[in-house]
């Protein structure tokens, strides 16, 4: 699976692998109370353009 601004969470939530690299991100869904009502429709580009984060260095290591 290549991961883009557009994979939603809920794609990639479950590997721990890819849920160690979100956190090193600082990515706030993880924790956030609202995540598991948004988890099928929340895309990867558009929580790293809300918080922030570096979506190409996050997406980046995401596929390695």
């Amino acid at each position: 699976m290549k991961i883009t601004r557009k994979t939603k969470l809920k794609e990639i939530i479950d590997n721990e692998k890819l849920k160690t690299i979100l956190e090193e991100f600082g990515f706030p869904c993880l924790f956030c109370p609202h995540m598991k009502s948004e988890i099928e429709t929340l895309e990867i580009g558009y929580v790293c353009d809300n918080y922030g984060i570096d979506d190409k260095k996050l997406i980046k290591k995401l596929n390695e």
